[in-house]
Order: structure tokens, then sequence, then C-alpha cells
């Protein structure tokens, strides 16, 4: 199958490309490399991979460029590409208006002329739930977070295009991704960082605010196994484990051997309190189970970072 990856160049679309890639697909990427974090690190990301024959990389720009030339002949969109963060989407709105809004309506406009299509699959967030995201996918949608109201409004548009133009969509809405190759701005990363630099680890709140946590390799795994999904169903992507900040923290003083220093700061605007995933319907519809647990993601992430670590230092 000829496949299309956008955000192949960030965390969960690199992972993506590669098994893609060792299931004998055809692979397109396309990436911006908006600098969101440093270049650098998506290029590492890209380079497990982009030597590959079945490999073909785009550095284009949804929001403006020409999109035709390269859905020539897919057949199923995997549509990652975005601007994440809650904090920065308070302070930049029309960054993340135009990266998740215009960005995706481009390519669904572009998309709805390929006859070859058989999914496009639209990578959303547990933030359209709002600040208390535990249950299936009938809860109430009331993002908190100017992040969360454009993720909402893309899904929105991806419905729009499904129900105007027969365009065959399927949502996945990601519950806190992490493992290796996690995005530098994200939690479990910062805090595995802080430690090994034996340096302050930043609690914002409380502390007690919890999320169910998705191995890399489970969200990769429920997302391919959505392009046998009935069209216009939306689901639930996560792991099932829980935990609050102090008991991830704990985890890693374990795993590593050491102490937290911590520094509290207050709580975050638009900020999840709890985050846990029913993915009763993912289960039923496609036979998928998280399969790695949080103490041994969390370990692997360890490993990863310090193995990083060690060839920046080498």
């Amino acid at each position: 199958m000829k496949c299309l990856v956008t955000g192949a160049a960030g965390f969960i679309g690199s992972h993506l490309c590669e098994h893609l890639l060792r299931s004998n697909h055809t692979v397109v990427g396309l990436d911006a490399f908006i600098p969101y974090y440093p270049r650098a690190v998506k290029e590492a990301n890209l380079a497990r991979f982009r030597s590959h024959p079945h490999f073909a990389f785009h550095p284009l720009d949804l929001r403006s460029d020409p999109l035709d030339a390269v859905l020539s002949g897919v057949e199923a969109i995997f549509h990652l590409a975005a601007m994440p963060g809650l904090s920065r989407s308070w302070t930049d709105f029309e960054l993340y208006e135009s990266c998740n809004l215009l960005g995706t309506q481009r390519l669904l406009e572009a998309a709805r002329e390929l006859s070859s299509l058989r999914r496009f699959l639209y990578g959303s967030t547990s933030s359209v739930y709002g600040r208390y995201s535990s249950g299936d996918e009938t809860l109430p949608l009331r993002p908190i977070s100017p992040y969360g109201v454009t993720k909402l409004a893309a899904e929105n548009l991806c419905r729009a295009y499904a129900d105007e133009y027969g365009l065959p969509v399927v949502v996945l809405r990601y519950f806190s991704v992490y493992g290796p190759g996690q995005r530098p701005d994200m939690g479990y990363y910062r805090f595995i960082e802080a430690l090994l630099a034996g340096q302050p680890i930043v609690v914002h709140g409380d502390g007690l605010q919890s999320r169910g946590n998705t191995y890399i390799s489970d969200c990769v795994a429920a997302t391919v196994a959505a392009l046998e999904a009935p069209l216009g169903e939306v689901y639930n992507v996560g792991g099932g484990e829980t935990a609050n900040v102090w008991e991830v923290l704990g985890k890693l003083e374990r795993i590593l051997g050491c102490r937290a220093v911590v520094r509290r700061e207050p709580a975050r605007r638009g900020d999840q309190r709890v985050t846990v995933a029913d993915t009763t319907k993912l289960g039923r519809h496609l036979g998928w189970r998280p399969r790695v647990g949080l103490d041994e993601g969390l370990a692997r992430q360890v490993e990863w970072q310090q193995g990083r670590l060690q060839r920046q230092a080498a």
C-alpha cells in the first residue's frame, strides 16, 4: 500500500513511518520543520529510515505548498502533522490555527480528488475532551485550551469532508504518548533529562494531575490497525495505565537510582486534570490492546535518553 504520513519527522510520525516500511508499504513522508523544537531532533528521527528504497521525503508545508503531486496514487493518509503544546497555544493562536486548521483543510481538499484513497486517518488528541478526559468516545467535547479547540475543529473539518465528499475518514484520539524519540518539550522527556543531569524538575500545580499513558509502539499499532476500521469511526488510543506526576517521578527515581530535586511552579493554563482512555471500542472493532506497561515503557525511554546523551558526548 502507498501511504502518506504528515509530520513524518516527528515523534509519532517517524515511528509510524518505520513500522510501515518494515511491513513492506511504500511511504511518502511530509514535514515542514516548523521550529517548535530543534530541527536536528527531527532530522535524527528521519535518519533511521531516510535511505530506505520505499521511502520518499518532501519538506513541504501543508498550509501553502502544492500537494497534488505528492498525493498521486496514495491509498492511505495518516495525518499526524500539527502544532502541539498547551501553553504556547494561548500566546500564538494564529500559528495553531494555521497549522492545525488551514493545513488540515488544504490536505482534505487535495485528498478529495484521490480515486485511490482508502483511508484518511486523522491523529487527534485527548485534549478535545477537556479538563477531565476519563471515559469512552461519547464523553462531552469541551476543550479548555486553544490547542484542544483547534484539534477539535480539525476533527469537525474531517467529518464535513466525509459527509460532503465521501472522504474515508477515521479519527484517532491519542492519550499521552511516550517512549524513545519523545519530543524534548514533553513531560517525561524533561523529567528524565533533569534526573540524568542532576538538575531540578519543575512540577506544575499540585502534581496530582494524572495521565493514561500510551507507549509509542502501542500507539503505532493502533494507528495501523485503524486502516481496517469502519469509515467515520472515532477511537480513543490509550495504554490504560494511569499515574500522576509524583508516581511517575517515583518510578523514574527507582529506574535511575537517584532522587529528584523538585521545583514547584503554578499550574499551567489549559492543563488537563485527569486523562484515562476507555479503549473498549478499539479493542472490539480491531482487536487492539496495549502491550507495554508503564514501568517497562519508562525504562525503555530512560535507556534511549541515556544513549542519546552518550552519543552527544562522544
